[in-house]
């Protein structure tokens, strides 16, 4: 869950996303992201790990806390959310019935979820964790995925199955290219760092890696990325591709491995790099 290198200072105009929903990241801890979806005076939070980064956030932006959105239990995802009950109380708190004490809204795959006037579909995506799940609204084009995927990479398995993660990432490869990727951890960097160790040779992957350090160099954030820029980049989204594969294969000393045994190397590889 943490990553090398500092979590650069946000300020409070800093939204992403301005169309029916502005999407505003929170920094946190040393690398974390949680996300404010708000929309006039509204506001959503995800994952929020700590709550005193949020509650100043929302007094300055003069926004109200209305729900709170938890993709999978972790303690950096839902640490905040009993000081932000006390702060906001009454507030729904929506995500698996597992992840935290205060769920007020159990969620699992297929549900829809109302957020802020649009319909949020709930994708379970085990992997990092059995219980995790991601947000995404069509209309918009948000994809709210937590530890799953990252801009670059994925997570861990400190629960799930290479398989599980696999069809999990195949599931959020599959909507649409547009689809903005609000991961929770500023992890881009050294994720194409490795990326590049499993796919040399693509040339698009070194060009977005010299776009992100640049980014870091000004202290700016790297997200949202898309899901079109993830399937051209990230290795984890390209293990059926001829380059990831060949790259894992040699380094198995196996010409003979499928799409799974190929990503359950790569996230081995990961792991220990």
């Amino acid at each position: 869950m943490s990553d090398k290198g500092k979590l650069y200072t946000l300020t409070l105009n800093e939204g992403l996303f301005m169309g029916k929903l502005s999407v505003t990241p929170i920094a946190a801890f040393s690398d974390n992201y949680i996300w404010c979806i708000s929309s006039g005076e509204d506001a959503v939070v995800v994952d929020p790990g700590d709550a005193a980064p949020v509650i100043d956030f929302l007094k300055h932006a003069q926004l109200k806390l209305t729900a709170i959105l938890i993709t999978h239990h972790h303690w950096d995802h839902t640490g905040g959310v009993e000081a932000l009950l006390a702060q906001y109380p009454n507030v729904d708190v929506c995500g698996p019935e597992t992840s935290c004490e205060h769920i007020t809204r159990p969620l699992a795959d297929h549900d829809t979820i109302g957020v802020l006037g649009e319909t949020f579909r709930v994708l379970a995506v085990p992997g990092h964790t059995l219980d995790h799940l991601a947000f995404y609204n069509e209309e918009s084009a948000l994809l709210f995925c937590g530890d799953t995927l990252f801009a670059g990479g994925c997570g861990r398995l400190f629960e799930g199955s290479p398989a599980q993660m696999l069809n999990s990432l195949s599931k959020l490869q599959s909507l649409p290219g547009a689809t903005r990727v609000y991961c929770a951890h500023e992890y881009t960097a050294s994720n194409l760092q490795f990326a590049l160790k499993a796919e040399p040779n693509n040339a698009t992957l070194r060009n977005r890696y010299e776009q992100v350090l640049a980014l870091r160099e000004r202290g700016e954030i790297t997200l949202p990325s898309t899901i079109e820029e993830e399937s051209a980049t990230n290795p984890f989204l390209r293990t059926a591709q001829d380059g990831v594969r060949q790259a894992i294969c040699l380094r198995e000393g196996n010409d003979n491995l499928n799409q799974q045994e190929v990503f359950a190397a790569l996230r081995s590889w990961k792991d220990n790099s």
